[in-house]
């Protein structure tokens, strides 16, 4: 589905003169700074449809006159396509405050048309400098993006906005690269007879982990991945654990792969293996206590596994040690990822502890991203 910034004009891409916040002459328009690099890459890099809705109170009257508007708004846009800045849309309400006609943000009367499910409206965004445009996003079902200085963020909390303001800044640089990050995120719901399973996944979080799989040493071991590679990871599993633990690990480690894998997006740009330059080979060193483990990853798009670990106890808490290799065959499988694993040591819980941890600095390196390339790092041209 489609993707769209609905984006502010006064305030938001121009600068508002605050006697009579109308920019009715050429002499009057000045340009946010940075607006053209940021939304420039924005345009360039990312897949957003890009529509301008903006309020212009008494447009047409006499004293705000439409041709005084036009002169501004055709600069405007010369100046945009010419940096290669193309709006799809632009939406114009010309009422006053007073009136509260619903055409006029936040009322969504203008908006009618995205909302026939061809947008994805959960992944949009509404950026503008008013908590009118914070309140449009809510009224859209989309997120926000707040243009104004910090003391801004005083508003949003007095106004009860802050779970539609997703970010604020005064840097439209800025705005790119948090929609870049933003972009790596995905949602996979898994049901079989056997489980049912929910796993969400942003690639370019802080290691914020909410695992709930019904095995506790499995839900340790998932935020040990949660933690070391960086990303947030939401897990929610109901199975069969009255048969056995075999479908939720199995079942796990497939929707946890095929999420990976979503949101890894097109791979443009990223690192795509995963390995630390060791003392003497190029792969995750990783200790704990006696245990060594090595791990390397290639997001290949195809799927293997080498394992080469030893578990001689049954079980490490409720998990059987028989799942271990399962899990990485499957999370490969799913992930479209080439593993490969070794590990030597004593202790059965330390050396499979060390694996998940190497497993997410492997994945920390490999999925990490050059923002501005936008090549893919194959020579086939395919990942």
């Amino acid at each position: 589905m489609k993707k769209a910034l609905f984006i502010d004009r006064d305030g938001t891409l121009i600068l508002e003169p605050q006697d009579t916040f109308q920019i009715d002459s050429l002499e009057r328009l000045t340009y946010l700074p940075g607006v053209f690099k940021g939304l420039g890459l924005i345009s360039e890099m990312l897949d957003y449809e890009l529509v301008m809705v903006t309020n212009q109170d008494g447009l047409g009257t006499d004293l705000y006159p439409q041709s005084a508007f036009d002169m501004v708004q055709e600069k405007l846009m010369e100046t945009l396509k010419g940096e290669g800045i193309h709006f799809s849309e632009v939406l114009i309400d010309t009422s006053f405050e007073s009136e509260a006609l619903p055409t006029r943000k936040p009322g969504i009367g203008l908006l009618s048309k995205y909302l026939d499910g061809s947008y994805d409206l959960k992944n949009s965004f509404v950026i503008g400098d008013r908590l009118t445009d914070l309140q449009l996003a809510r009224n859209l079902g989309c997120k926000g993006i707040f243009i104004g200085p910090e003391s801004g963020h005083v508003q949003i909390v007095n106004a009860n906005l802050e779970d539609c303001c997703q970010f604020s800044t005064m840097s439209w640089v800025d705005i790119f690269y948090f929609l870049r990050k933003s972009e790596r995120v995905a949602s996979v719901l898994r049901k079989t007879n056997e489980t049912e399973i929910e796993v969400r996944i942003a690639l370019d979080g802080s290691g914020i982990a909410s695992i709930k799989t019904g095995l506790g040493f499995f839900d340790h071991m998932l935020e040990q991945l949660c933690k070391h590679s960086g990303m947030d990871l939401s897990v929610k599993v109901i199975g069969d654990l009255h048969i056995d633990e075999h479908h939720t690990i199995e079942d796990t480690a497939l929707a946890l792969g095929t999420a990976i894998r979503q949101a890894l997006g097109d791979k443009i740009g990223i690192e795509r293996y995963g390995f630390d330059e060791g003392e003497f080979s190029a792969e995750v060193l990783l200790p704990m206590d006696e245990a060594l483990t090595r791990v390397a990853l290639d997001f290949s798009g195809r799927p293997w596994l080498v394992w080469d670990a030893d578990f001689k106890r049954e079980k490490i808490g409720d998990m059987p040690t028989e799942m271990f290799m399962h899990f990485f065959k499957s999370f490969s499988d799913a992930a479209l990822c080439n593993l490969n694993i070794k590990v030597e040591g004593q202790n059965e819980h330390h050396k499979i502890e060390s694996i998940f941890k190497s497993l997410a600095k492997a994945i920390k390196m490999a999925a990490s991203r050059q923002y501005l390339v936008r090549t893919l790092p194959s020579t086939k041209g395919v990942l």
